[in-house]
């Protein structure tokens, strides 16, 4: 068990080295490509400081499928920075998840046409000025009603290619420019705790299941984070192509290399803390009384809101560990002692969150005494 999680882990990291363009992390890797992009339209942006971030497919290893994580606006975790989408990768054999990230300028994503702004190179939908994000409004739905710091900027998108992954087979086809590895090296916010939520609450979601859906998400959009439903949850208008689940395909398996079950259906031990399992919404109380279960669940999300950030900040530290590593070119030995010092990390953090929601759970509801 231990030596496939290291050679999980080496293997990884080649990934990261071999990878023509390994700006952001990548966390997992999978032997059949995500479906295409769907079409779907932009929801209106709720409020000043909200920023576009686009839909894309994510992987849940759990039950080896890929999910729609719908696109949503998001307030920027810092004045002046931008967001750089997520994306797939072909490397070594295996479509590799490139992490997503705010930072003071757009940083590489695949040349993949996420729309919106998004087209594959920077993003055209809006600026920062003087402390103010103002709104592109040619390809932004922006209400100048609420919203006054709009400009008009016409963008002439010159592809319809919704391949959703760079690289490979029928991929996008593109590089990194001299700016977008300068951005790479600049400081990165990993999504903060509304967007993660929205994350987790996407791959929960049996009908976001790229095997259900087909590609054509129920939900491909939202206008705040993590509100699937309401008028401001949008269908997809249509898939971006054909899609044809592993099965259909002569039996062709993923290959994941984080977060995978070995054969016996165990789970390795987390290296990272992107491969805990995500959190779920702590069930409401029922003591019975109504003020205290009030507080408690406060408590819960305080905590749990807490917990994901500390999870953000540990992963943001060992990406950093990561790309100094893959610059000093270190050799196997030396990474693999870096990456059972990140397991030991992760897993002392996991403990320590279990620890904290037991001693809240005790708080509010302490084990019945026995009866003398």
């Amino acid at each position: 068990m231990r030596t496939r999680s290291i050679r999980a882990v080496l293997f990884a990291f080649a990934l990261l080295i071999l990878s023509t363009a390994s700006f952001g992390q990548i966390s997992i890797s999978v032997g059949f490509g995500p479906p295409a992009l769907p079409v779907y339209e932009q929801p209106i942006c709720p409020g000043d400081g909200y920023i576009w971030t686009p839909g894309y497919w994510g992987w849940d290893a759990d039950i080896s499928d890929y999910y729609w994580v719908p696109g949503t606006w998001v307030l920027a975790p810092e004045v002046g920075y931008l967001w750089t989408p997520p994306y797939w990768g072909w490397a070594d054999g295996g479509f590799g998840f490139h992490e997503g990230y705010w930072g003071p300028h757009i940083g590489f994503y695949g040349g993949i046409n996420y729309g919106f702004g998004y087209f594959g190179d920077g993003f055209a939908g809006g600026r920062w000025d003087g402390g103010h994000f103002f709104y592109n409004r040619s390809v932004t739905n922006i209400n100048v009603t609420n919203i006054h710091n709009v400009y008009n900027e016409t963008v002439v998108n010159r592809t319809e290619n919704r391949v959703s992954y760079s690289g490979g087979e029928g991929g996008v086809m593109a590089r990194p420019t001299r700016e977008q590895e300068q951005a790479a090296q600049e400081r990165h916010i990993p999504p903060p705790a509304a967007q993660m939520q929205h994350i987790q609450a996407a791959r929960g979601n049996p009908e976001l299941r790229a095997s259900a859906n087909h590609g054509k998400p129920p939900i491909a959009a939202t206008d705040r984070p993590g509100e699937f439903t309401g008028h401001g949850a949008v269908p997809a208008k249509q898939a971006g192509g054909e899609y044809h689940p592993p099965a259909e395909r002569g039996g062709a398996q993923p290959r994941a290399q984080s977060g995978a079950r070995s054969e016996n259906g165990a789970r390795p031990n987390p290296v990272h803390p992107n491969d805990l399992p995500a959190m779920e919404k702590p069930a409401p109380p029922n003591t019975g009384n109504a003020k205290k279960d009030q507080k408690f669940q406060q408590q819960q999300e305080k905590l749990q809101q807490k917990q994901v950030q500390e999870r953000q900040k540990l992963q943001q530290q060992q990406e950093k560990e990561h790309q100094q590593l893959a610059r000093q070119n270190a050799d196997p030995v030396r990474t693999q002692q870096v990456e059972q010092r990140h397991a030991q990390q992760t897993q002392q953090l996991q403990q320590r969150h279990v620890q904290q929601q037991q001693r809240l759970q005790q708080r509010v509801a302490p084990p019945s005494r026995p009866r003398r």
